[in-house]
């Protein structure tokens, strides 16, 4: 049956290992996640802009380690004693905590009791951890202390890969020509690919032609909101 109705029904990224494309600017973060049993001093941080991975990996880490996920937003209300018995963590945009005394208190003594019992800290941010602005002297100085792995926004190869992978999803057939042109021209990161081809879905749809390098053209001219 060919596809003549839209539905607003999208499907929600795959966080699997699996479905993580491994190119230069996201190599090393991989290793060092994959790594985790010999973190130094059993914690990592994972920094990089937004769209360059961090969120697929602590999940790639969290299902291998069986590690809890929470917002570094939730922190300050967070069971703290819970969650460090638990002996795996990863708090996502971890950076969050600064300037929230509470949070901050709370991050500070959940790192101290992961760790203390030989578990294992994830954080994870778009800034590295020593240039939070956090307000705790002894909080501030353990985020320093924590290692770095650093994400690059997306090359053209991983770019191409999660192109080509969005679009097969959707079993919408684009010309081979397509792909690189579009990862010369779009923002550079993995959100903005999820969006760009639900975009080029929804236009297609709409006008009931196929996805061809005009059409896309016009969804990039129009911008993330339709808007010229």
């Amino acid at each position: 049956m060919s596809r003549q109705l839209a539905f607003d029904l999208p499907a929600p990224p795959s966080l699997r290992r699996a479905d993580f494309f491994v190119s230069a600017s996201n190599a090393l973060a991989l290793r060092s996640v994959e790594g985790w049993a010999g973190w130094p001093g059993g914690k990592l941080a994972l920094a990089g802009p937004p769209g360059s991975g961090k969120t697929h990996l602590a999940h790639v880490w969290a299902a291998e380690a069986g590690a809890l996920l929470l917002p570094g937003a939730a922190l300050a209300g967070a069971d703290v004693a819970m969650l460090a018995a638990h002996g795996r963590v990863a708090v996502e945009d971890a950076g969050a905590v600064a300037g929230d005394q509470a949070a901050e208190r709370a991050l500070f003594h959940l790192h101290n009791m992961v760790l203390a019992e030989g578990g294992r800290l994830l954080l994870t941010d778009t800034a590295p951890p020593a240039r939070w602005p956090v307000a705790l002297p002894d909080l501030a100085s353990r985020l320093a202390a924590t290692t770095l792995a650093g994400l690059e926004p997306p090359d053209e190869a991983l770019l191409s890969a999660v192109l080509v992978k969005l679009f097969a999803d959707r079993q919408i057939a684009v010309p081979q020509a397509l792909i690189p042109w579009l990862t010369v021209r779009m923002e550079r990161s993995l959100a903005a690919a999820r969006d760009l081809v639900a975009r080029i879905d929804a236009r297609s749809l709409a006008e009931g032609r196929p996805v061809t390098r005009s059409l896309a053209a016009a969804v990039l001219d129009s911008g993330p909101d339709g808007g010229p």
